[in-house]
Formats: C-alpha cells, structure tokens, sequence
C-alpha cells in the first residue's frame, strides 16, 4: 500500500488542491497528476462511473502517484468498503447530518480494533500476495483519509457532535447544497452563505480537524484559506468547460480583429 501523500502534506501543515472527477477519463487522471494536484475525487455521487470503471481510475492515479480518494453516494459500510479495497485512499461521505453518521463513516474506513471494517485479500493489498493481511491493516487506518461533507443546517447545529468523532480526518464543506440549503440556492457567494463558511472553517480547525471546501479559483482559494481551509477540490469537468470557452471566444476575437 502506498503512501497518502495528500494527507501526509496535511498532517505537516501544507494546503493540498485536487479535483472532483466526473468524467470517466484515466487519462484526464494522469494529466492531473502530472501537472501536480495533489488529489483526486472520483465522484461516485454525481458522476457516472460504475465501480469497474472507478478501478481504472484508481490506476491511472497510482501510475502518476496522485492520491485517489472517491466520493461514496451513500454511508453503507459494504459500500465504502468496495471504493477502499479498490485503492482508494480515503472517503468522502455527502450529506452527513449527525455524529452517528460521522461514526458510522469512521467505522467503515478502518479496520478492527479502530473500526469495524471488512477484511480480505483485494487490489488494496495486492490480493494478500505480497505480505500479511495484519501489517497491511495497521498501515491501512494509519494511511486512510475520512472525510465528512456538511451540507445542511441540521448539519451546521451538529457540527460539534461530528468533529468529536476521533477517527474523522476532515470536514468538508459542500457550498452549493448548504447555499440551498439557506435559501438561496446556487448563491455560493451570496454574503450570508460567506459568512457561514467563514465561521465553519474556523470551527473545523478550533475542533482539531481539516477543513475543505471548494477551491473554484485561485482568488477563492486565498480567502477561504486564510479562514482555515486546507484541502480545495474542483470540478474537472467544470475546469475543462472553462479553458475551452476561453480558447474558443479568445481566438474568434483574434479572428475577428
């Protein structure tokens, strides 16, 4: 099992950036860890990929050694447990509104006597082909990152409950469900959907945890970070739309001209 580099830098005070991948594409994988992100998403929420393809994925990123962390749709252990055995990294839960579930997320991530995950020989450990299954385990909980999305107001009034759960690596926060969620949806930067994300990111670093969100350009980077914001993800798809709408209004004005 390789190391987390992405929660590594993390633990030693670093800002990590990363991207929600969801296009089935290893190659756009590969591309972004060439050019040096940090991490990747492979968004098993609202992208298409089944779990064969996701797997492809994974393997992209360890060919350009980019962390590979997937968003899981749903908090069910048999669930997480199949995006980890793959090779992922670390979890990202959505919608995660007490801190049951936050427990219930930690529980699924790591293995026994830390927390109740299932073992058995897989891709994770190279199949148990390579090194007993016990060593790989205690590597496995030490290497995992367990991220937490809070999206909703019933998650905003629980917040303290959620990052009492020891084993929860980060909080992140989802700007555009909680925009909804306060009435103004899509509004990420609307004042009162700033505030509120100022006064959770210092709340999540106060409460000894990391704190992501968002990260959708650099001038956002720089301000939620100095609010403690550490780890920023952005859309890929979302990041290719803009460079092609750039290349293509740029050059007909040139043409034009």
């Amino acid at each position: 099992m390789r190391k987390n580099k992405a929660k590594e830098k993390l633990k030693n005070g670093g800002i990590v950036l990363g991207g929600f991948c969801n296009i089935n594409s290893p190659a756009a994988v590969e591309v972004l860890g060439y050019l040096g992100f940090d991490f990747i998403i492979i968004d098993g929420e609202h992208g298409p990929m089944d779990l064969e393809s996701s797997k492809n994925l994974v393997r992209a990123a360890d060919v350009v050694d980019i962390t590979p962390l997937a968003r899981v749709a749903v908090n069910h252990p048999q669930v997480i447990l199949r995006y980890l055995d793959m090779g992922c990294l670390g979890v990202q839960i959505p919608m995660v509104n007490t801190g049951a579930e936050a427990e219930a997320v930690a529980n699924a991530c790591r293995y026994p006597p830390v927390g109740k995950r299932g073992l058995a020989g897989v891709r994770a450990n190279e199949w148990g082909l390579t090194g007993a299954l016990g060593p790989y385990t205690r590597t496995a909980n030490e290497e995992v990152l367990t991220i937490v999305q809070v999206e909703t107001l019933q998650a905003v009034s629980n917040l303290d409950e959620i990052l009492a759960v020891k084993e929860v690596d980060m909080v992140f926060i989802g700007p555009t469900d909680l925009s909804s969620a306060m009435g103004v949806p899509g509004e990420v930067t609307h004042p009162d959907v700033l505030a509120q994300l100022e006064k959770l990111g210092k709340a999540i670093r106060a409460g000894g945890k990391h704190a992501g969100t968002i990260g959708g350009n650099p001038q956002a980077v720089k301000m939620l970070s100095d609010w403690g914001y550490n780890y920023f993800a952005v859309n890929v798809l979302g990041m290719f739309a803009s460079a092609a709408r750039g290349y293509i209004t740029d050059s007909r004005a040139a043409i034009a001209k």
